[in-house]
């Protein structure tokens, strides 16, 4: 009798937690940088699903892993709280309203021919987006940034991404600031672990079995549905950094490389990316539609559906993979030393990525005023995200 209750209340409190997952979903804007300060604030400190030190480890771990950093961190909190059948609900809670979303303005877009400068209004949400990437790349200094060597490896990043803007860095300077921490950590004992047991060999063949599968089926039938599946699951595979990495690999594939749509398409989509709550790997959702539309309505609907899969793939059989063995493995002194170094790095990766995404952003009055605005709503105030996307959206109609 004991057991029964006490599944059932277990089960009582994964729904509850999926309930936060889809709250998250729908409020959740910013990309893997201000996800984390949102699941810190919710997950950790509202709900204590998981501890703070808990949630770093995590967001070390898929930060070293290609593919949706926020995703694949929700999903780990799932399988951690649940086991793979949890994991399998949080993943799909989490993306599934983001890509419908995307996929239902490509529908919109593409049957309307609605031209580029008719999104005018959607102007002021790039300069919203460097908003909150700026209060996320202050967060993580707050969170994660602690001793000299930290401030060194923050400086060291972010001068690197900002100079050389290479997506083929970051894995680097992760890799460098995890070696560097563990170095300057080495003489600290700690306990040994058990040996590692049980490695689930099956997902990492799958993960490679169909990445090898899907370039020879490819490259021999040349079919659109077979080449977006391949194209996206190879992003998946590779994309370290989140999606402000995947959207320029993106445009080059799908626009000026195969043509399947129009610059002033993928640029309307991106933009109302900033708008969407989510990942941002979403906006595969809205490039599979688009990349379809000859094919009809069902055809962007397979486009869709096959791009939104491919894109999140690889990234969840690499997390089912790695954290079984993540727990066993972060004890090990090495390991667990690298982690401060690796977030340290990765701070310096979302000034980076500010840097980055203010780049394209006229300076005028405008938009220098979304900014700061943005910036100071969030640091000194509880206004929902939500609230300020439709504010900066509305402001686009009314000026």
């Amino acid at each position: 009798m004991a057991q029964l209750v006490k599944g059932q209340f277990q089960r009582f409190r994964n729904f509850v937690f999926l309930g936060d997952v889809l709250r998250l979903a729908l409020t959740a804007f910013g990309g893997p940088q201000v996800h984390y300060t949102q699941f810190q604030r919710l997950l950790v400190q509202k709900k204590k699903y998981l501890s703070e030190d808990e949630l770093k480890e995590i967001n070390s771990l898929c930060t070293m892993l290609p593919g949706p950093t926020s995703t694949q961190t929700i999903t780990a909190i799932g399988f951690m709280r649940g086991g793979a059948t949890l994991a399998f609900f949080t993943l799909g809670i989490w993306v599934l309203p983001a890509c419908l979303l995307m996929g239902a303005f490509a529908l919109m877009f593409s049957n309307m021919a609605i031209d580029h400068p008719r999104y005018e209004y959607l102007r002021f949400l790039q300069p919203m987006a460097s908003g909150f990437l700026i209060f996320a790349a202050i967060k993580f200094i707050q969170i994660f940034i602690h001793k000299p060597y930290h401030w060194l490896l923050l400086v060291a990043t972010s001068l690197v991404g900002i100079l050389l803007s290479s997506p083929w860095l970051i894995p680097v300077m992760l890799l460098i600031g995890g070696l560097t921490s563990s170095y300057i950590k080495n003489k600290e004992t700690l306990k040994r672990p058990e040996p590692i047991k049980q490695i689930r060999w099956d997902n990492l063949l799958v993960f490679i079995g169909i990445f090898i599968g899907m370039a020879i089926i490819g490259v021999l039938t040349q079919n659109r549905f077979f080449l977006l599946f391949e194209n996206n699951y190879r992003y998946g595979s590779m994309v370290f950094g989140g999606g402000h990495v995947l959207i320029p690999l993106m445009f080059n594939q799908f626009v000026e490389y195969k043509q399947y749509m129009m610059p002033s398409d993928f640029l309307a989509g991106v933009g109302l990316l900033q708008a969407m709550p989510g990942p941002v790997f979403s906006i595969a959702s809205f490039a599979g539609a688009m990349s379809t539309k000859e094919f009809g309505i069902l055809g962007q609907l397979l486009g869709w559906f096959v791009s939104s899969v491919a894109i999140f793939l690889p990234g969840i059989l690499l997390i089912f993979f790695v954290y079984p063995i993540w727990n066993q493995l972060k004890n090990y002194a090495p390991v667990k030393n690298a982690i401060e170094g690796i977030n340290a790095a990765s701070a310096g990766l979302v000034i980076t990525s500010a840097y980055l995404l203010f780049l394209p952003v006229e300076v005028n009055e405008e938009n220098m005023l979304i900014l700061l605005a943005t910036l100071f709503l969030l640091l000194t105030t509880k206004v929902p995200s939500p609230l300020i996307v439709i504010g900066c959206i509305t402001m686009g109609f009314i000026i």
